[in-house]
């Protein structure tokens, strides 16, 4: 008898993994500072880069530091950092934030792994940690789906979201340069934007944001109880008055434009993922907009 992550998986190969396969090849080929084997060129020395890799040749010869660019080895190790955090609870059942970052995180590692690449997860719950260590079988990637599923049966309330302790993890995991992945909501507290500053000096770092319309608009309907998902306070509030639905439009409008701020700051790509969307066509537009950045 098959189990609830064999079935995930084995559906998520017919509908999702197969439309993908042949499409995202050679996606995950980019270049790095001082890494992997085929050298493609030089580059001016900026604040923050690895001063192992100077050229001391050419920045002798130039009178400037510059360091040699390399293009990174196909083979790569890849951490998926997936918060488990209560607010990725949001959505309709079936297909909530945590529906669809678990359905992300399987194409993800199929998809990776199928190309030889080792694949780990970090699930991460406000100072709860599990790891799964890096690998490539099909068999591994069910190890993540177990993982994925005890997490979601365990998720209660509690302190909000630790995205500065979640990205701090994900550092002290990977220790060599590696592809790291970070699916969230990004709701939370902290200053999460140096930590993201760190790791994205050490490894290439993509932002694949879940969110959910319930995030973002209140319905109309009258007076209700409203809870907040991670620490469990309670309110009533009247849906229908027209400056509190303002005020919340305000809220997240900043909470939108601090998130890509920081984003941008640390130069690591975000992409927002709707849980109404098709995950393959989200994942081919993700890719494209990756190979846009490329230099």
């Amino acid at each position: 008898m098959t189990t609830a992550p064999e079935r995930l998986l084995l559906r998520l190969e017919w509908k999702v993994v197969r439309r993908l396969d042949g499409r995202l090849q050679g996606a995950h080929r980019t270049a790095h500072r001082g890494a992997g084997i085929d050298f493609t060129g030089l580059r001016a020395y900026a604040e923050g880069d690895d001063a192992r890799h100077i050229d001391w040749n050419v920045t002798a010869r130039l009178d400037q530091p510059h360091l040699r660019v390399f293009t990174e080895d196909r083979e790569l190790t890849v951490w998926l950092v997936l918060d488990r955090s209560a607010s990725m609870a949001v959505g309709r059942p079936g297909r909530g934030k945590h529906d669809v970052l678990a359905e992300l995180a399987l194409v993800l590692a199929r998809l990776f792994g199928r190309g030889g690449n080792r694949v780990g997860a970090l699930l991460f719950d406000t100072g709860v940690l599990r790891v799964v260590p890096p690998g490539t079988s099909r068999r591994h990637a069910l190890r993540i789906a177990a993982e994925l599923d005890r997490t979601a049966s365990a998720q209660g309330g509690g302190a909000t979201t630790d995205l500065a302790g979640m990205l701090d993890a994900a550092g002290r995991l990977a220790r060599r340069r590696a592809l790291v992945v970070v699916l969230s909501d990004f709701i939370g507290d902290g200053d999460w934007e140096r930590s993201l500053q760190r790791l994205a000096r050490r490894h290439e770092v993509v932002a694949l944001r879940i969110v959910d319309a319930a995030d973002d608009v209140l319905p109309e309907a009258g007076l209700v109880v409203v809870e907040d998902a991670e620490t469990g306070e309670q309110l009533v509030v009247d849906t229908a008055d027209p400056l509190l639905r303002l005020r919340l439009r305000e809220e997240v409008d900043a909470r939108d434009a601090r998130l890509a701020a920081g984003m941008r700051r640390a130069g690591v790509p975000v992409h927002r993922i709707g849980t109404d969307r098709d995950l393959a066509e989200a994942l081919v537009e993700v890719v494209a907009r990756t190979r846009d950045r490329s230099p």
